[in-house]
């Protein structure tokens, strides 16, 4: 692969701030509002609604705290620790660019923030590298380019759980585009195959059967091992990207399953986990990179940084051979910059643009500061908030007559406090059948846009028939962010601390519940399948 003429061409491209901002040079940007900054450098899913001055889930570049916020599993709005820590790093870059020259300064701090994730992960000094991303979607294109930079372009990439992994992934997992601006705000195609990534072969292993039911683990992990058996006897490459926590809270496949995957097939298959929930411990973390994984984190998930702010974490002995590899996809240039890469990985730098992506960077300066918060809480009041607002949630699911709670999947234990669920998907059946996807959707959307009292939740996942008429579930989640809220308002005290969190979960609970007494909602939907 050839990467001549990328740099210039994305260098170019980040002449300008993103959607929203006028052309200017590179320092003049950073004195741009910091809620236009923070929307920046990213695609699509970032831009505002000019009527609600929000996204397309319900959040806002600047502080909601009135808004009751259950969404994580999607996305949280900025949070007030988050947003000012990005301000103060806003001024701090401008004060030390003045003096000693932008991009050296951005590169200087980006390098910075990687080491401070490292070890707010637990990580230190174990040789894992972190590659910075604008999302969990864009982290799966590097971590597909660099796969396939190592193991050739014979590759075939296995997604386990493609029914309730991200929406972009059935692209990305293809090396094609996902949507029609990349993060460097590129004009691109849809579902076209990146310059010198894509297309690559993907097949897709579903978490539910074709009779809409969730199969057994037992299942999966036979079909994973066959599949995976199956491609590396026909001399394939493979890329396997195994599912941590899913849509709905789901694991897939089983460690044993994984880790006789990688003692098998050294060499031709490479395991990408993908933890973008960030609903793990920091030795499950370990674990993954132990083993040799990839792995696909975010700030913006669990830890309710701002939407979107993803990296990839990079084993030890995979990071050793990336100066030796072939060149990276040039097309890979529509997604990443510099300083996104680690500074030791000299060679491949150079074929990337040197233009800072301030909003990237501004988001992740949030999401740290919110991992920092909820790791400066004792992990023993973390254990027992995480059980008592699950408690608590799952005991008002199940007494609204109208909701089903589904049942969560047990966690491994090295999960840690991750080991009680945080995610909570229901279905909606005034009517004794669960509501459609299209009907969930509505629901999901009245909620978020009250005038009155609007709250957010996690977004419906839909499986079964066809689009227009699939089964869903919502879903309310615990954050890092009420942990942190609970700690700070009644530090060691923690049956206190989540009473307000329940009243506000009881709340758009009683809501949910009163919208769904209303026939604009509950037309009878098909009852597809069993659950």
């Amino acid at each position: 692969m050839s990467n001549s003429g990328s740099a210039p061409r994305i260098a170019e491209r980040r002449s300008q701030a993103g959607p929203g901002l006028p052309l200017a040079s590179p320092l003049r940007e950073l004195f741009a509002p910091l809620d236009q900054l923070l929307i920046c450098g990213g695609d699509a899913r970032l831009i505002r609604d000019p009527a609600t001055s929000r996204n397309a889930y319900g959040c806002s570049p600047s502080p909601t705290p009135h808004i009751p916020s259950f969404s994580s599993c999607t996305a949280t709005t900025i949070s007030q620790r988050g947003y000012e820590a990005a301000d103060s790093a806003r001024l701090a870059l401008m004060a030390s660019a003045l003096l000693h020259g932008l991009v050296d300064c951005f590169d200087a701090r980006v390098e910075a923030m990687r080491d401070e994730l490292r070890s707010l992960l637990g990580l230190g000094d174990s040789g894992a590298e972190v590659v910075f991303a604008a999302s969990g979607t864009d982290a799966q294109l590097q971590a597909l380019a660099l796969t396939r930079a190592l193991l050739g372009d014979e590759l075939v990439t296995v997604v386990v759980g493609a029914d309730q992994s991200g929406s972009g992934t059935v692209h990305t997992a293809r090396g094609f585009h996902f949507g029609d601006r990349s993060t460097n705000d590129c004009s691109v195609a849809r579902g076209a195959p990146i310059e010198g990534l894509g297309p690559v072969r993907s097949i897709a292993l579903r978490l539910r059967g074709a009779d809409g039911r969730l199969r057994t683990p037992a299942s999966i992990d036979t079909e994973v091992l066959e599949t995976v058996e199956t491609l590396v006897a026909r001399g394939a490459r493979v890329l396997l990207e195994v599912m941590d926590c899913s849509k709905l809270g789901l694991q897939a496949p089983s460690d044993a399953c994984a880790d006789e995957i990688a003692a098998r097939w050294p060499g031709r298959v490479q395991i990408v986990v993908d933890a973008c929930q960030m609903r793990l411990g920091r030795r499950r973390i370990a674990r993954c990179l132990a083993r040799g994984d990839l792995v696909l984190i975010t700030g913006s998930k669990f830890y309710a940084g701002p939407p979107f702010s993803g990296a990839l974490l990079v084993p030890p002995r995979f990071a050793a051979a990336i100066e030796t590899a072939c060149p990276l996809a040039p097309g890979l240039g529509d997604y990443a910059t510099r300083s996104d890469w680690p500074i030791r990985w000299t060679s491949l730098r150079e074929t990337f643009a040197a233009a800072p992506n301030f909003g990237q960077w501004l988001r992740w300066e949030a999401a740290l500061e919110d991992i920092r918060a909820y790791q400066a809480v004792p992990e023993t009041f973390r254990r027992a908030a995480l059980r008592l607002l699950g408690d608590g949630i799952s005991r008002l699911i199940k007494a609204s007559p109208a909701l089903r709670l589904l049942p969560p999947q047990p966690r491994p234990a090295e999960a840690d406090e991750f080991a009680a669920p945080t995610i909570f998907a229901f279905t909606c059946e005034p009517h004794g059948a669960p509501l459609s996807l299209a009907q969930c959707r509505a629901i999901s959307a009245t909620l978020q846009n009250d005038a009155d009292a609007p709250c957010l939740i996690g977004q419906p996942v839909g499986w079964g028939g066809r689009a227009d008429d699939q089964v869903a579930a919502l879903r309310i989640c615990i954050s890092a962010r009420h942990v942190v809220d609970a700690w700070t308002a009644h530090p060691g005290h923690a049956h206190e601390a989540i009473d307000n969190i329940l009243d506000d979960a009881a709340a758009v609970i009683g809501r949910m519940t009163s919208l769904l007494t209303q026939p604009d909602f509950t037309a009878p939907a098909k009852d597809l399948h069993a659950l």
